[in-house]
């Protein structure tokens, strides 16, 4: 067990766990928290498995936890786990289930004022486009050779077929496509449970939500984004669907023998793991790469849902409606990148982001031309009917966390305790109540995503924001609401 007396407190809102607690940590445990996350973090088994990760071969600097840290599958999330190349290791337990599970931000010049006489109609439109729900079938069928082209190209495929413009590809984490992916260390198994979820929402904490820009910290670098106070923003959550979900299960289970093939010795089989420049390792990472490629495909194609549901309602009716790309970043991914030490030496690393973004600062030769002077946008949802947030990246991100922050508020209560404590009917009239719409296909499934259930999404990026790892420059709050 691990106790905050364990804890050394190594600056304010950063507490570390040394490298001598245990004989197998090969670096120090950081934990980004205040005092109240910092117990919320201790109540799961989410510190614990932090530890563990600090004893992967080939770790360097620090494991790190990030203030919406929870329990996890083998890594906690809000883990960012970085490993030397080569000799690192690469972990599906790093990246997660929900391979490049991620958050793409839409913006409006039409206001909430000017479109709220229409809203009701624009929540039904988009429940009706965009199928949601476990298992949900999309619009698209795709054939053999089509899966491919969406499996190695992401978004890119997407602009033949006129649903993807070269901003949204711009705007996009990679240009919209992880190179490395090869479908053939795809199984035929993933390949079929994704070949007809393209352009679906899924279930779970997924959700396309319509907000309203309530406050702006920075007008001049928001109004380059197009982010403006009182307009109206979309977000998409979502990632790779079942696809994604059998890349993982598959690889979890083959490394279980690859461990022992190698002679790595874990504390948690969930952290199987394979030297990233092994045959096993570059074949996971070929599979990760496509289920990336796939949740980038349908995020876009929901993007190009979305957008024909607002013309449905709104053409004819009021004027610049229409919604223009800020960025989509993925929170579940495994990426090879350069990064300075310390020391000043630059290292090759493959950094594991599980449930933690990416937050690359002004000058990363990574973003297009247009965000390179003001670093990356970073997109932080909260929980069904609280704030959300734009950050943008920092230097100080790429110093201290691998140009990583935060990805969300952060779960204190297990999907079934949610259930328990609150009914998704009397879940649903109180957030109308508030001036929520909601349409969703599951009571049940709603109240597992009550806001009780997670952490104060503000209290966690106001740490980061306070640490420099991501600079707050607007809150959206919800106006409606779609979930499966």
């Amino acid at each position: 067990m691990v106790s905050k007396q364990n804890f050394v407190r190594a600056a304010d809102c950063i507490w570390e766990i040394p490298r001598t607690f245990r004989d197998d940590m090969r670096v120090p445990a950081r934990l980004y928290a205040d005092e109240e996350l910092l117990d919320a973090a201790l109540a799961d088994n989410s510190v614990p498995q932090l530890v563990n990760t600090a004893t992967l071969p080939g770790v360097i600097g620090h494991a790190i936890a990030m203030p919406d840290i929870h329990q996890g599958y083998g890594f906690p999330i809000g883990g960012v786990v970085a490993t030397r190349l080569p000799g690192g290791v690469i972990s599906p337990g790093g990246v997660g289930y929900d391979i490049n599970c991620g958050i793409r931000l839409l913006v409006s010049a039409a206001s909430v004022d000017e479109v709220n006489p229409y809203l009701k109609d624009i929540a039904s439109s988009l429940y009706a486009n965009c199928p949601s729900g476990v298992g949900a079938h999309g619009h698209l069928h795709l054939s053999n050779n089509e899966l491919d082209r969406v499996l190695h190209e992401g978004s890119r495929w997407m602009v033949e077929n006129g649903t993807a413009s070269r901003e949204d590809l711009d705007h996009t984490e990679e240009f919209g496509r992880i190179p490395g992916a090869d479908a053939s260390f795809v199984s035929d198994r993933a390949r079929e449970r994704g070949r007809d979820q393209l352009g679906t929402l899924g279930a779970g904490n997924h959700f396309i939500e319509v907000d309203k820009v309530v406050e702006v910290y920075d007008q001049a670098v928001a109004a380059r984004l197009g982010i403006f106070s009182g307009n109206v923003a979309v977000q998409i959550h979502c990632g790779s669907r079942g696809l994604g979900h059998q890349v993982c299960e598959n690889y979890v289970s083959r490394f279980q023998k690859t461990v022992q093939d190698y002679g790595i010795t874990l504390p948690d089989r969930e952290l199987v793991c394979a030297p990233f420049d092994s045959k096993e390792g570059q074949a996971y990472f070929h599979a990760m790469a496509c289920a990336a490629n796939f949740a980038f495909a349908n995020r876009q194609l929901l993007t190009h849902l979305i957008r024909k549901s607002f013309d449905q309602v709104l053409v004819g009716k009021i004027k610049n409606y229409e919604l223009r790309q800020v960025y989509d970043i993925a929170h579940n991914m495994a990426k090879i990148e350069e990064h300075q030490m310390n020391d000043g030496h630059s290292v090759r690393v493959c950094v594991h982001r599980k449930g933690a973004t990416r937050a690359f600062g002004p000058g990363s030769p990574v973003l297009p031309n247009d965000l390179r002077d003001l670093g990356q946008p970073v997109l932080i949802p909260g929980s069904m009917g609280t704030a959300s947030y734009v950050l943008m990246g920092t230097r100080e991100a790429m110093r201290q966390s691998f140009g990583s922050t935060c990805h969300g508020a952060g779960r204190v209560m297990s999907r079934a305790k949610a259930k328990k404590t609150i009914r998704g009917a009397e879940l649903r009239e109180q957030l109308h109540a508030r001036g929520i719409l909601v349409c969703t296909g599951s009571m049940s499934g709603l109240a597992e995503e009550a806001p009780h259930a997670y952490k104060d999404v503000s209290r966690v990026v106001d740490v980061v924001h306070k640490l420099g790892m991501g600079t707050k420059l607007a809150r959206l709050e919800p106006v409606a609401v779609i979930k499966g």
